[in-house]
C-alpha cells in the first residue's frame, strides 16, 4: 500500500512540475503550509499576503491557478476574483476560506470562482481539487465568459469592454473603461484617490498629480451628463463613489 502511494505521489509530481500555483493568503501559517505542500508536491509556487499585490501578481504573471482566501487585508477575496475573472477568465480560481455559509458560497462562485473549500481542510482534499481543476482547464480549451456590471441602468459589458445606458452605447478609451469598471465594481464604496490610481493606473501612482480628476470628468461627461439619475459622485476630501441618488 506505502509502495503504491510513493508510485502515486511520483506521478503526481511529475505531471505538474512546470505548473506555478498562487497563493493570496495573510495567516502566515497556513500560507506556509500551503506553500511547503505546493513546492512538496512538484508545483511552482508564490504567495501574497493581501488581496492588492495577489492580484496583481495575478493579472501580471502566468500562474496556472489561484488558492484565494476570502477575508483579505487591502481587498477582500470576493472582488480580487472578480477582477482576476474580467482580466484572465481561463485562470482557475479555489477559494479557500474559513467563511462557509451557503451566501458565502454562492457569492464566490458568482464572482468567478471555479471551486470553494471551507476551513479547516483535509490537504488530501485540497490537492484532489487543484489536480482536478488543472486537467478539466486543460482538457477545456474553449471557456465562454460573459460578465455584465450594472447600476442603474448602466450595463458595462466586460467581456466586450463596452458600456451601454439607456440602451446608448457610450464610446471609452481603455482608461475610462478601467475606471468606470473599477468604481462600478466597488458600487456604494467610496474609493479614495490613492485607491483607484494604484487600481486603476499602477502600483506606483503619483497621487500629487490630477490625472484622477481629469478622468472623473471625462466619465461624468460620457455616463451622467445626458443621463438620470448622476452615478458619480465626489465625496469631498475623501474620494469618488458610484451610487443611484
Amino acid at each position: 500500500m506505502l509502495h503504491l502511494a510513493h508510485l502515486v505521489s511520483n506521478y503526481f509530481r511529475s505531471t505538474v512540475e512546470k505548473q506555478r500555483i498562487l497563493v493570496i493568503e495573510d495567516d502566515r501559517r497556513i500560507s506556509d503550509n500551503l506553500l511547503k505542500g505546493l513546492l512538496k508536491n512538484g508545483f511552482l509556487a508564490e504567495v501574497a499576503f493581501d488581496g492588492r499585490s495577489g492580484l496583481h501578481k495575478a493579472i501580471s504573471q502566468p500562474f496556472d491557478l489561484v488558492i484565494l482566501d476570502i477575508n483579505l487585508p487591502m481587498m477582500n477575496g470576493f472582488d480580487v476574483c472578480y477582477a482576476i475573472r474580467s482580466h484572465k477568465p481561463f485562470l482557475p480560481i479555489l477559494m479557500l476560506t474559513a467563511m462557509g455559509l451557503i451566501e458565502d458560497k454562492v457569492e464566490g462562485l458568482e464572482n468567478g470562482a471555479d471551486d470553494y473549500i471551507v476551513k479547516p481542510f483535509d490537504i488530501r482534499e485540497l490537492f484532489a481539487r487543484i489536480n482536478a481543476l488543472l486537467r478539466r482547464t486543460s482538457q477545456a480549451p474553449v471557456r465562454i465568459v460573459k460578465q455584465v456590471l450594472k447600476v442603474a441602468d448602466l450595463e458595462i459589458h466586460l467581456d466586450k469592454k463596452v458600456a451601454v445606458r439607456s440602451g446608448k452605447t457610450i464610446d471609452l478609451t481603455a482608461r475610462e473603461f478601467a475606471l468606470l469598471e473599477y468604481l462600478a465594481r466597488n458600487r456604494g464604496r467610496v474609493m479614495s484617490k490613492m485607491d483607484i490610481g494604484e487600481n486603476v493606473w499602477d502600483l506606483n501612482f503619483d497621487s500629487g498629480t490630477n490625472i484622477i480628476e481629469v478622468y472623473i470628468n471625462y466619465l461624468r461627461k460620457k455616463i451622467d451628463k445626458d443621463f438620470e439619475p448622476k452615478l458619480i459622485h465626489t465625496k469631498s476630501g475623501l474620494g469618488y463613489v458610484m451610487r443611484e441618488e
